[in-house]
């Protein structure tokens, strides 16, 4: 089930743990990410401390929150763009998203196939999507004190099979969250060095999250009859008017 906004306001807002998460996940969605000039971006979950650094440059910003999660308004101080949805029925037009980020919005939905289908949706030719779930392997998913002990946590395989069954394209993985999910002023002073370590290592089951980048797949358009059979071939040598004999045929 989804987290309550609440609570998950309070921890990326309110506690050094979940400034320390956010900033973390954020930088390496921006080392996948560096700009989104002129494109719409999204996010579905609660992904919109993520989005912020791209406000600047995007041509169009917006969070999507599930209904059972509950909405806030978004950005502080900025004209809102956040807003309530069911979470299989998004009010979003087919084809008009460029970048969609998941943050608690696939690990923590009742019907992750739908989402994966509604994400296929909104998104044009091109577009790609960040699923950011709790790594199985990592600490922070053993932990209900933070927003990634709950929902169902993945493997990247586990992931991977998910959204090709969906007819995504896996571009990319990387992972974040390499220190423990813990307020001890060592790992709070640490943390930067720490996830600088953590992005050089190859194993993921070190991180506590799994971002996961994919593409749309887009079939080429089939045109018509080209593939029927040509039932009589073309003889380049045969007479054009009738009676007369074909060259070199005696």
């Amino acid at each position: 089930m989804h987290l309550d906004v609440l609570d998950l306001r309070h921890f990326y807002y309110r506690t050094r743990l979940g400034r320390v998460a956010q900033k973390a996940i954020r930088d390496r969605l921006l080392g996948l990410w560096p700009r989104a000039t002129g494109q719409t971006v999204a996010g579905f979950g609660f992904a919109v401390p993520l989005l912020r650094p791209y406000l600047a440059d995007a041509r169009r910003v917006f969070g999507l929150m599930p209904g059972p999660q509950g909405v806030m308004p978004w950005p502080a101080g900025m004209q809102n763009v956040a807003v309530l949805c069911e979470e299989t029925l998004w009010p979003v037009e087919t084809g008009s998203v460029d970048r969609l980020v998941l943050l608690h919005g696939l690990e923590t939905s009742e019907h992750p196939s739908a989402v994966l289908a509604e994400c296929d949706r909104v998104l044009g030719p091109g577009g790609k999507a960040i699923f950011v779930v709790p790594n199985r392997s990592g600490l922070w998913a053993r932990r209900d004190a933070t927003p990634f002990g709950f929902g169902r946590p993945y493997s990247l395989s586990q992931l991977e099979m998910q959204v090709k069954q969906a007819g995504f394209v896996p571009e990319r993985h990387v992972s974040a969250l390499f220190a423990p999910p813990s307020e001890a002023k060592f790992w709070m002073r640490t943390s930067d060095m720490v996830e600088r370590m953590g992005a050089r290592m190859p194993d993921l089951r070190a991180g506590g999250v799994i971002m996961l980048e994919v593409s749309k797949q887009v079939y080429a358009p089939k045109r018509p009859r080209l593939a029927e059979r040509v039932r009589r071939p073309l003889r380049v040598l045969e007479p054009a008017m009738p009676g007369v004999k074909p060259v070199g045929r005696n």
